[in-house]
């Protein structure tokens, strides 16, 4: 039987009562909804006859057979503050447009965010319900969890789609957040299509922005020096920067010095080493890859100097011995095929891809070279922070959940079909779930299950801070002394405590829930070698002196 079909049936006397030829009380199948809901009349019903007192709404849609009185057992326990949670942190976007134009529209029409409760339940409700109701499409969905009062919040949790989850249904327990205040809402946010991006990406498609009132845009970027030069020319709002780039950028490394803040980390781990199969078999360790080609993404990246701290550990001086040279991620696997690099730490899903490709093989993750060490992190700048002060703490606060949405493993597969799609990885999905999950194939015939291949923990540790322009001092990237003047050995804490936002984030992360650590260093277990944040000018010294680079 044709859908067509089982529609017309469904409604052949259901829509008619066939003793009485009137419109019947009963569920019935809409089309335009695709669910069961009140005949055609029923938002007729609710916009002109809608009762001004909730609880009696509440007894007209039990009698009415729309909801059973269980489901309204918590109803005497919301308050004010829970019902505004629940209309615009939980019926927020998910990612599902039709549902942002209508909360966009139901806040639009009550003055903001702050006013649209009062206006559900004013003199007025029945007007601006209606006015909401024509201007918008609606479908399904179930009703929102021990929740059960309110005109608006009835009808916006009747009508959302039933196959539709929430992720702040489950993970958040904060406050309802304060819109009011934001001096911007429309941001444009820049990424590198690489799966370190996906607390930024998803907040897109998975509603964490608009969850804190912002109608954000990520912007997808060729390069990273492309969101540097961006970020200069203040094209954008705020930006997905490899953690060693605000460090960088505000000591004029690479660019003229311009101020950037790391407000938080977007993931730890999740990089690797890959090697060109025409090497197999021939490379087992850093010694292997003497007068090889090496591409990474940035100079001022963690690719570059973790690539470095490794390859002298076999004795290979990284600035003589290979040419490392910088190298975008999309086109990694291009070059790699082609001949002109042998190798890369790259981002993923690069390495996961080029093993798909068939391409190359998965020589080592850079969680065995550091455990839990930082790769990408979300910035601002200074003078953007200083204009926006209220949008930046928001942001950075969406993303700072998202990373804690993304850390439990049972998100992991929703998350990798949300930020494969084109418009953001335009990666196969079962290639980026491969690198989330951790359970993967590597090339070399071996099929791997690493739950922390990659990771997302946003706490800015200033110990990583300290590592990083301990590796800046030691590698001198510029070739002109600059970094080493910068940082002295008194000044590394100074410089990370300027640019990693660390106490901001825990300040964050406590108000959603999550439990950052309350230190602000910790000593980071290397594979070679153990780092004291407190003695980085020593570590430098020590390994210049064991591995003479």
């Amino acid at each position: 039987m044709s859908s067509s079909s089982v529609i017309n049936s469904l409604n052949k006397g259901k829509i008619f009562d066939n003793n009485k030829n009137t419109l019947s009380n009963t569920k019935q199948w809409c089309q335009s909804c695709a669910s069961f809901h009140l005949p055609r009349d029923h938002w007729k019903f609710m916009s002109e006859d809608m009762p001004q007192n909730p609880l009696e709404m509440i007894d007209d849609l039990v009698k009415m057979g729309i909801y059973k009185p269980e489901a309204f057992k918590m109803a005497d326990m919301v308050n004010t503050a829970d019902l505004r949670k629940a209309l615009f942190l939980k019926m927020a976007g998910k990612g599902d447009s039709k549902r942002e134009k209508l909360v966009l529209e139901l806040a639009k029409q009550a003055g903001g965010l702050e006013n649209a409760f009062a206006a559900a339940f004013g003199a007025k409700s029945g007007e601006f319900f209606n006015d909401t109701i024509q201007s918008g499409q609606f479908s399904r969905r179930r009703f929102l969890k021990n929740l059960a009062v309110g005109a608006a919040l009835i009808s916006l949790a009747n009508c959302a789609p039933n196959n539709q989850s929430s992720q702040t249904e489950e993970t958040s327990d904060a406050p309802p957040t304060n819109t009011s205040n934001l001096e911007k809402t429309e941001l444009q946010i820049g990424f590198i299509p690489i799966t370190c991006a996906t607390p930024i990406i998803m907040s897109e498609p998975l509603g964490f922005y608009s969850k804190y009132g912002f109608n954000a845009k990520v912007v997808k970027m060729p390069s990273w020096g492309a969101v540097r030069d961006s970020a200069i020319a203040g094209e954008l709002d705020a930006y997905h920067m490899l953690a060693p780039m605000p460090i960088a950028m505000s000591l004029g490394l690479g660019s003229t010095s311009f101020g950037v803040k790391l407000a938080s980390i977007e993931n730890i781990n999740g990089q690797a080493i890959t090697v060109a199969n025409k090497h197999k078999g021939k490379v087992n360790g850093p010694a292997d890859f003497k007068g090889f080609n090496i591409g990474v993404p940035f100079p001022y990246s963690m690719h570059n100097l973790l690539l470095r701290y490794y390859l002298a550990t076999g004795g290979i001086d990284p600035d003589k011995d290979v040419k490392i040279r910088p190298v975008p991620p999309p086109d990694s696997i291009a070059q790699l095929i082609a001949g002109d690099i042998d190798a890369y730490l790259m981002p993923d899903p690069f390495n996961q891809r080029a093993v798909y490709e068939e391409a190359g093989f998965i020589h080592k993750l850079t969680k065995e070279l550091w455990p839990g060490h930082p790769c990408c992190a979300f910035a601002a700048s200074d003078n953007w922070i200083s204009e926006n002060p209220n949008t930046f703490r928001a942001l950075n606060k969406a993303i700072i959940e998202a990373a804690g949405y993304a850390q439990d493993p049972a998100n992991r597969p929703e998350i990798a079909k949300a930020i494969s799609e084109r418009a953001f990885l335009n990666q196969p999905v079962e290639v980026v779930e491969a690198v989330l999950t951790g359970n993967f194939e590597d090339g070399l015939g071996n099929t791997q299950s690493i739950p922390d291949r990659i990771d997302f923990d946003p706490y800015p540790w200033q110990s990583f801070a300290n590592w990083i322009s301990s590796q800046l001092v030691r590698w001198d990237l510029q070739g002109d002394g600059k970094v080493k003047q910068a940082i002295t050995n008194e000044a590394y804490d100074e410089v990370g405590q300027e640019i990693f936002m660390t106490d901001l984030a825990r300040e964050l992360a406590v108000e959603l829930g999550q439990t950052p650590p309350t230190d602000i260093y910790r000593t980071e277990t290397l594979e070679f070698d153990t780092f004291d944040p407190t003695k980085p000018g020593e570590y430098v010294e020590e390994q210049i002196k064991k591995y003479g680079v």
